[in-house]
């Protein structure tokens, strides 16, 4: 992308603003994820502990199980412009605390989609345990674990945002409906 796709605008503020006002109404509290070196924004935030830094987003999902051992994490990731209060809702409602996670099957790909997912508190060790045997990614590490998986009632809640060419789309399709 070129610049850091939380601060990108789209429904006239942040990514970041955008994601967090959707968590607000269904989450105890919400935290910003951050490398060491960004910046907070004014929000609460977690910043990647220094034993799990460098691992992308499965630093901040480390960070937040470590610090908070005792909570589940709903997951968001600030790349995903199309997940609304109705996606949030729905996963919460399909939340089954039994697995490690809840979350969608990908529409793209048929694969678990873990940065729009509710990882529970037993996940910390298995997570633990895929990272020692080298897994690296959190979507490997779902489709390893056994989580409980769910449809996307709307098959675009789960389109990102990763190039300029995507950020204009997206900004079309808020103009003119859901994206094709």
């Amino acid at each position: 992308m070129g610049q850091d796709k939380a601060l990108l605008k789209l429904h006239s503020k942040t990514q970041l603003d955008y994601a967090f006002d959707l968590l607000t109404p269904v989450c105890g509290e919400v935290f910003v994820s951050l490398r060491p070196d960004q910046m907070p924004q004014g929000r609460p935030h977690i910043f990647d502990l220094p034993e799990v830094s460098n691992l992308g987003p499965l630093s901040g999902i480390l960070s937040a199980m470590t610090l908070y051992p005792k909570v589940a994490w709903l997951v968001l990731a600030c790349d995903l412009p199309f997940v609304t209060s109705e996606t949030l809702t729905y996963l919460i409602a399909e939340r089954d605390p039994g697995k490690i996670a809840t979350a969608f099957i990908s529409t793209h790909d048929q694969l678990p989609e873990p940065l729009c997912a509710i990882w529970e508190p037993q996940a910390a060790p298995v997570v633990q345990r895929l990272l020692q045997e080298g897994i690296q990614c959190p979507r490997k590490m779902l489709i390893k674990s056994h989580p409980r998986l769910i449809a996307q009632r709307d098959p675009h809640w789960l389109n990102n945002v990763n190039t300029p060419q995507e950020l204009e789309q997206a900004k079309q399709s808020f103009f003119q409906g859901p994206p094709v």
